[in-house]
């Protein structure tokens, strides 16, 4: 199919600009929590962490959602993918209302665990309750996101995005001076229920769903056994990552208040550094549904291969000039010379770490719109536990290389994880889950 290549740049370019938007926003946040004391950064990262940490049962969805659409519609099955669609959303509830809870309930001992410094918990306690509401908005808004994408629609979900981001941004600037962290959390809340509206009208408009009051709660087994089969490998990988991350964090935390606020602004800056990568994975998930779908492999393996070129080249510009820009950006968020220091050289790591992340970013997409969701898992999961959170914690406090010592673990596992699935897609080991994807759809469509 010759027009991949501009398919896969059109639907990464509004990915690329919705994920600058997400992490402008948090930068933002990040700033005017700095600017109350470092303290309040800090509380602001963590407590952003522990919920993004339990957003991750959403992934046991979210991960599937894309994937089954986009190879329904790659094979021409247009009922499939809305009954997925309606389904997904039911889903949605449940997790993001689990996820909510969670964190309105465990607050306390979910910040404990994560070693937050004595200075830093009361301000992330009340901060991370605050933010239970927005967790089942968000589930909504990137089930609903999700699906527009998996139809092509990007542009459209570009401009839901920029809505909400520009209405969290005015009222975060007006509600924070008035009451903390807090204020950021309502103006997240505010700001999600108009994305969602965007999104139900978005549906009737662009894709002609109209979801019914019982698509909200119901749970259609049918639909959600495509979507799990996908997604709970997906979810168990990023479930793996994301423990395995929360290991350094706690580390980092026990290295005091100065060391997670130099954690916490070089991170900051290392998201934009990670967000070609990320788009053009996402863009290539979707575009290999689609040809999985319509059984073109060949031209699959094509794409996945470009794609990753493309991602290996931006990364290490984009990091590069990052580190080069650090000493200047680090200033917005802090006036202490010895964390701007300490991030500095966390920076310029970053050029090592980043081509390493790119190939986790493109080909796990890849392998999983192709059907081999659990390689993966299976692979991966070792190198987390043994290097990401094992390595974290001989590097960064056995051995005392500190934050330095978390940056070196974070970097070997991405490169470890990187180069074992870039062998597995080179091999051609995903091409017999993807004939049985093809002739599954094809059997049901017949």
């Amino acid at each position: 199919m010759s027009s991949s290549s501009p398919r896969l740049f059109a639907l990464a370019w509004p990915l690329f600009l919705e994920l600058c938007l997400n992490i402008a926003v948090g930068l933002i946040g990040t700033m005017l929590a700095a600017r109350v004391s470092d303290a309040a950064g800090a509380a602001f990262a963590l407590a952003n962490q522990v919920a993004a940490t339990l957003f991750i049962l959403f992934r046991i969805i979210g991960a599937g959602i894309s994937v089954v659409i986009t190879q329904a519609l790659g094979s021409g099955r247009r009922p499939v993918a809305d009954a997925t669609a309606r389904a997904a959303l039911g889903a949605s509830s449940w997790l993001g209302g689990s996820t909510g809870v969670l964190a309105l309930l465990f607050a306390g001992p979910l910040l404990q665990l994560m070693n937050a410094p004595p200075s830093v918990l009361p301000l992330a306690h009340p901060f991370l309750m605050a933010l239970a509401p927005a967790m089942m908005l968000d589930a909504w808004n990137a089930s609903m996101a999700s699906v527009m994408r998996a139809h092509l629609r990007s542009r459209d979900t570009l401009m839901v995005l920029i809505a909400m981001q520009v209405a969290q941004l005015l009222l975060s600037v007006t509600l924070m001076p008035i009451f903390g962290l807090p204020g950021f959390a309502l103006s997240l809340c505010l700001s999600r229920g108009l994305g969602l509206g965007l999104h139900v009208w978005l549906w009737r408009e662009r894709l002609s769903l109209r979801p019914s009051w019982s698509d909200w709660w119901r749970l259609p087994r049918p639909e959600l056994a495509a979507v799990l089969h996908i997604g709970l490998p997906g979810a168990a990988e990023n479930i793996a990552y994301r423990l395995a991350y929360m290991v350094s964090i706690a580390v980092a935390g026990h290295l005091g208040a100065s060391a997670l606020a130099a954690h916490s602004y070089a991170s900051q800056l290392m998201y934009f550094v990670l967000l070609p990568g990320l788009a053009t994975g996402f863009a290539a998930e979707i575009v290999v549904g689609h040809l999985i779908g319509a059984g073109q492999l060949h031209e699959a393996h094509r794409l996945v291969r470009r794609a990753l070129a493309r991602g290996l080249a931006i990364s290490v510009v984009v990091a590069s000039a990052m580190a080069l820009a650090s000493p200047w950006l680090l200033h917005l968020f802090t006036q202490d010379e010895d964390i701007v220091h300490t991030a500095v050289i966390l920076m310029g790591l970053t050029i090592l770490l980043e081509p390493g992340r790119t190939f986790n970013l493109v080909v796990i997409n890849a392998l999983r719109a192709a059907g081999d969701a659990r390689y993966p898992v299976m692979v991966g999961a070792g190198s987390m536990l043994v290097v990401l959170a094992g390595g974290s914690w001989l590097l960064g406090e056995v051995l005392g290389l500190g934050l330095v010592g978390l940056w070196i673990a974070y970097a070997a596992d991405e490169w470890i994880r990187g180069l074992l699935m870039w062998r597995r897609w080179a091999r051609l080991g995903w091409v017999p889950k993807a004939r049985a994807v093809h002739r599954r759809l094809h059997r049901a469509h017949a």
